[in-house]
């Protein structure tokens, strides 16, 4: 099978995708066609950092509908999604980052991502490559 995971996810999507897909507990909301242009957008900014399929790519964020937006992106790019706990330590955090070695890391500041502007004040970085 060719398809990666979000393709299969994407089948069982509505036709009709002006349909709510999550409703945010402040009232705003996020329609499936909101979803397939964020998560491409965000997919289209790991390949552009470097991510590759196969790819680990490490998140520590909050349990959010943006959070969902980042993991369906990390399958579109064809990488693996590593989510770490909010609530790790810096110890902890850097044992597995170590032991997963990841392409970027992704900790946001901000917490909603917008379709019109970047999240101000996130951090998206790749790890320091070192020579071989």
């Amino acid at each position: 099978m060719s398809d990666n995971l979000f393709t299969i996810f994407r089948s069982r999507f509505p036709a009709d995708l002006s349909k709510v897909f999550i409703a945010r507990p402040d009232g705003s909301s996020l329609t499936y066609a909101e979803l397939v242009d964020l998560s491409g957008r965000l997919a289209n900014v790991l390949t552009a950092l470097g991510v590759k399929p196969g790819d680990r790519v490490a998140a520590q964020v909050e349990k959010s509908a943006e959070a969902l937006l980042l993991y369906l992106a990390t399958l579109r790019a064809g990488a693996i999604f590593l989510p770490l706990n909010s609530a790790y330590t810096p110890g902890e955090v850097r044992y597995f980052l170590g032991d997963a070695e990841p392409a970027p890391r992704f900790r946001p500041k901000c917490r909603r991502l917008h379709a019109r502007s970047a999240c101000r004040g996130s951090r998206l970085s790749a790890p320091r490559r070192t020579a071989a």
